[in-house]
């Protein structure tokens, strides 16, 4: 059973690290909703077998959630207890190897993998300048855009199991459908290769900035969101049931569904967690009463509400 202390009380039963642990963290600063409680401690390992290290001594009462860069993450107002992991600059690292291959570490942003390849000359990879987000994400959610997933381009991931143990996944074996892969949440993705062609680098770039326009023009990009909110049902877009539903434009408290895509919900500035998830619930209960269809949220929601 869980066991909830307070931060400094928690550090005190953790293991030693090389990396950086940080007791009472406001958890809004480091989302993209800028919401959400605090967390107990927060470990951002030095590399690789630092986590593995961790997790090996770490005691089994004491809970562990796995965060990016909080781009299609909800935390809840009341918190996280136990320890969050978030992997930072020890796993955001680039490396272009032969026969046009990637290996990056799952805290790069998936536009610099994007950038990176297209420097590189090497093509299939564009598609990642139009996922908010890290790699680590990506491979957790099958992330996708314009045509092609994760799935699409991955060869294999580097992960940390819940015993420390240091593995190698195959595509094969990550279980991946839409938006979705089977390898159990407590397992930690830490690096990815992943397979490209050749390419021409003035076409890629191209390739790229369509992209980047086709998204400012139809998203709010530089609001206070955190991606797309709901899953599309098959033969279905989510905004378009939502627009039909009467929900663009909808407010709860201090959120509202984006009058530009009203598939991502905005913090206007003062929103709290709960109204981003009321918000969302209400507009899952209007779809549903207009079309018959339950939409499946594709945003992380974790925490104490």
């Amino acid at each position: 059973m869980a066991v909830k202390l307070s931060g400094e009380d928690l550090l005190k039963r953790l293991p030693e690290v090389r990396g950086r642990l940080s007791a009472d963290v406001l958890l809004s600063g480091l989302t993209w909703f800028r919401v959400g409680g605090p967390a107990e401690v927060v470990f951002s390992p030095a590399d690789e077998d630092d986590l593995a290290g961790f997790l090996r001594e770490l005691s089994d009462e004491i809970p562990v959630t796995t965060i990016g860069v909080g781009s299609n993450l909800l935390v809840r107002d009341g918190g996280i207890p136990g320890v969050i992991i978030r992997l930072g600059r020890g796993f955001s690292y680039i490396n272009i190897e032969d026969d046009f291959r990637i290996r990056a570490g799952s805290a790069v942003p998936d536009v610099k993998l994007a950038l990176a390849a297209a420097q590189a000359g090497i093509a299939g990879l564009a598609f990642y300048r139009g996922i908010p987000g890290s790699i680590g994400g990506a491979l957790r959610m099958n992330g996708g855009s314009y045509g092609t997933e994760t799935k699409d381009v991955v060869r294999e991931v580097r992960a940390v199991n819940p015993a420390g143990e240091q593995i190698l996944l195959k595509v094969e074996e990550m279980g991946y459908s839409y938006r979705h892969c089977s390898v159990p949440e407590d397992i930690i993705f830490t690096e990815a290769v992943f397979q490209g062609e050749a390419g021409e680098v003035e076409q890629i770039a191209e390739d790229m900035q369509a992209i980047t326009n086709a998204r400012e023009q139809t998203q709010p990009i530089r609001s206070r969101t955190g991606g797309s909110t709901f899953k599309n049902p098959p033969g279905q877009k989510s905004w378009q049931l939502i627009d039909a539903a009467g929900c663009r434009g909808l407010r709860v408290g201090g959120a509202h569904v984006s009058e530009k895509h009203c598939n991502f919900l905005i913090n206007d500035g003062d929103a709290s967690a709960a109204d981003l998830e009321t918000l969302g619930e209400t507009v899952r209960e209007r779809v549903q009463a207009h079309s018959g269809i339950l939409l499946e949220w594709e945003i992380k929601r974790i925490g104490i509400a």
